[in-house]
């Protein structure tokens, strides 16, 4: 490892940027110096606007792409080589198109839910639309995040290192009692391949393809568009928007710009509450965020005391 990568390595540890975040820094950076094959430290201004050009016209990267290069740079000469640049001259970030989530029915989701083949892959993607998870955060749930005295989940650390609980119907609890007694996981509630690790969200992502062509709809399908999913869902039905930030994660501002976008119209004219998988039957149970809690205290009284199944031992 060069001194220059040793640095900016404990820079953004110090910061406790995300592991994933510095991995995709270190390697924007090792890119940038392979392409002109000297240190970044001998590299200035006019070889960064040649590199931004060649991501831009040679390699048509998109927009998105080109801001994790400048996010990373912008790091290595504000940070770890304290550069007195004007950072929006010199490393200009790319304006990114505002563009709006395709969403599906409840139907569709019924339907393509029903084409996952996989018991474990089916649980998953479940959890991810009937409590708007993101991928990362579904696949790295506990046993013991799963309350169901209190009928919540617990995302532990979830994007931007921060924890946030998120309702559990009485459903969905059905759903991972049913995965736990096949699994049998005494840690990770999704456990992959590799001892001690939780599955990886790429299996996850391949399960996703799959099913999307066994169930034939035509509109793109990614574990993340199930999140949009049901945050449109929880609008259409009548949540107020804040509780619907609350539930996603987001920040204000662009939960309510993506999620009143992609629904045009108004709550108080859909006659139709909030939607919720019932169990085997794949049929959609209506019921108002007011009744989500009594619903929710009436059935954890009846539920084990334990995170998870009854007849879960730990």
């Amino acid at each position: 490892m060069t001194s220059l990568r040793q640095r900016m390595t404990e820079d953004m540890q110090v910061r406790n940027l995300a592991l994933n975040t510095q991995m995709s820094y270190l390697q924007q950076v090792s890119l940038f110096a392979r392409h002109f094959n000297k240190s970044p430290e001998q590299l200035g201004p006019k070889d960064i606007r040649a590199y931004q050009v060649y991501l831009t016209n040679e390699k048509k990267l998109t927009p998105g792409s080109v801001l994790i290069a400048v996010a990373a740079l912008r790091f290595l000469y504000r940070v770890s080589l304290k550069r007195n640049w004007q950072f929006d001259e010199v490393i200009p970030a790319p304006k990114k198109p505002q563009k709006l989530p395709v969403v599906l029915s409840p139907e569709e989701v019924l339907q393509f839910l029903g084409c996952i083949e996989s018991t474990k892959h089916r649980a998953i993607l479940t959890t991810c639309y009937a409590a708007g998870l993101r991928i990362s955060e579904a696949v790295c749930l506990k046993t013991d995040d799963i309350d169901s005295q209190r009928m919540v989940i617990r995302v532990d650390q979830g994007k931007g290192q921060k924890d946030r609980y998120v309702m559990l119907s009485p459903t969905l609890l059905e759903i991972l009692r049913s995965w736990w007694r096949v699994s049998k996981s005494r840690h990770w509630l999704f456990p992959g391949d590799l001892p001690d690790s939780p599955i990886s969200t790429s299996a996850v992502e391949l399960a996703c393809k799959k099913a999307r062509r066994l169930s034939g709809i035509r509109k793109p399908i990614t574990p993340h568009l199930l999140r949009h999913g049901f945050a449109v869902h929880l609008l259409e039905s009548g949540t107020d928007v804040r509780t619907i930030q609350l539930l996603l994660g987001q920040p204000p501002p662009r939960a309510t710009r993506v999620v009143e976008s992609t629904s045009p119209t108004k709550p108080s004219t859909i006659n139709c509450l909030t939607y919720w998988i019932s169990g085997a039957t794949h049929a959609w149970v209506p019921m108002t965020p007011k009744t989500f809690l009594a619903l929710a205290s009436a059935a954890s009284s009846s539920a084990s005391a334990n995170p998870l199944p009854s007849g879960h031992s730990q």
